[in-house]
């Protein structure tokens, strides 16, 4: 964390391991509370922002194969860290088991990607 914060003061900014950037000025004067809030920014920023780059990948990458395989299954919307489709029932076992490796397959990092297929006829009931 004491990394993160110094090579943001110096830089400023922090970015995602896929090299989007956050720009924080705050860092480098103001309120001090404005500066803290820029710090826990810094910190933060790289891991959730890479967990938002993952997503958005594996979206990508998900519709890219419902779309190449003909499937009628449809992407729906993104829940934070989960994707929603509406699968029909004849897709259903495939897309249970090739979805998860689309979407682990979205980038190589030095801890696996780990993706769960819940179903159900709402995305509560999928929990």
């Amino acid at each position: 964390m004491n990394r993160t914060r110094e090579a943001a003061r110096s830089q400023g900014y922090v970015e995602t391991l896929f090299g989007r950037r956050l720009y924080l000025p705050e860092l480098s004067g103001g309120a001090p509370a404005r500066r803290q809030g820029a710090e826990r920014a810094a910190i933060n920023a790289p891991m959730q922002g890479t967990a938002a780059d993952l997503i958005k990948l594996a979206m990508i990458a998900v519709r890219g194969w419902l779309d190449g395989a003909g499937l009628k299954s449809r992407l729906i919307m993104q829940v934070h860290d989960e994707l929603v489709l509406e699968v029909p029932e004849s897709e259903l076992k495939r897309v249970r088991d090739e979805l998860p490796e689309k979407m682990c397959g979205v980038a190589a990092l030095r801890v696996p990607l780990k993706a769960e297929v819940g179903v159900g006829p709402n995305w509560e009931a999928a929990h």
